[in-house]
C-alpha cells in the first residue's frame, strides 16, 4: 500500500503557499512522485461553493477539504494543500484525520508583507469594508499562527526557490 503524505499549507493570503505547492509539485513529479493539489480557493470555489466566509463556514471547508484528502490516501505519494485554514482547532482536525502523514507547513509572511503582496486586491477591499470576513483583517476571523508546525517557509526572507528547496530538503529526512 502506498503511503500517502499530506502537506498542509498554511499562511495568510499572499503568503505564497500557493506558488510553493505548485513548484514543489513540479519538483516531487519530476522526482516520479505522484502527485494532486487540492488548493483551498479552487476546491471552494468548486465543490464548496455553497459555503460563505463566516468562522463556521471556514471551518467546515477546512473539515471537507481534510476528508477529501483522506478519501484520496494511497492514490497518490503526496498530497499537497494550500488554504489559508486560520483556525488551530482546524489544522489540528486535519492532522489527527490524516495521521500520521501529516505535515504541517507553516507559509510565514506577516501581515504588512502580504498587504504589499495584494495582486488580487483583497486586502484593499477588506480594509475599506468591501469585503466582510477577510481573514487576518476581520476581528471575526483572525488567523491563529500554527505553534505545532512541521516546518516553516518564512517567505519574506526567503525566495521561492529557497522555500522549496528547504521542504524538499525536508521531505528526503522524513
Amino acid at each position: 500500500m502506498i503511503n500517502t503524505w499530506f502537506l498542509w499549507f498554511t499562511g495568510l493570503s499572499g503568503s505564497g503557499k500557493t506558488t510553493i505547492a505548485d513548484k514543489a509539485s513540479e519538483e516531487l513529479i519530476k522526482a516520479g512522485k505522484k502527485v494532486v493539489i487540492f488548493d483551498g480557493d479552487v476546491v471552494r470555489n468548486s465543490i464548496h461553493k455553497d459555503l460563505r466566509f463566516t468562522p463556521d463556514d471556514i471551518r467546515e471547508n477546512n473539515r471537507k477539504i481534510a476528508l477529501l484528502c483522506r478519501s484520496k490516501t494511497g492514490l497518490y505519494d503526496f498530497i499537497l494543500v494550500p488554504i489559508i485554514s486560520p483556525f488551530r482547532e482546524s489544522r489540528d482536525y486535519a492532522r489527527n484525520l490524516l495521521a500520521p502523514f501529516f505535515i504541517e507547513v507553516y507559509v510565514k509572511a506577516d501581515l504588512s508583507e502580504c498587504i504589499k503582496r495584494d495582486v488580487k486586491g483583497l486586502y484593499k477591499e477588506a480594509l475599506s469594508g468591501l469585503i466582510e470576513n477577510f481573514i487576518g483583517v476581520s476581528p471575526e476571523t483572525p488567523y491563529e499562527e500554527p505553534n505545532n508546525y512541521e516546518i516553516c517557509l518564512d517567505t519574506v526572507n526567503e525566495n521561492v526557490d529557497e522555500s522549496v528547496s528547504k521542504l524538499l530538503d525536508y521531505l528526503s529526512k522524513s
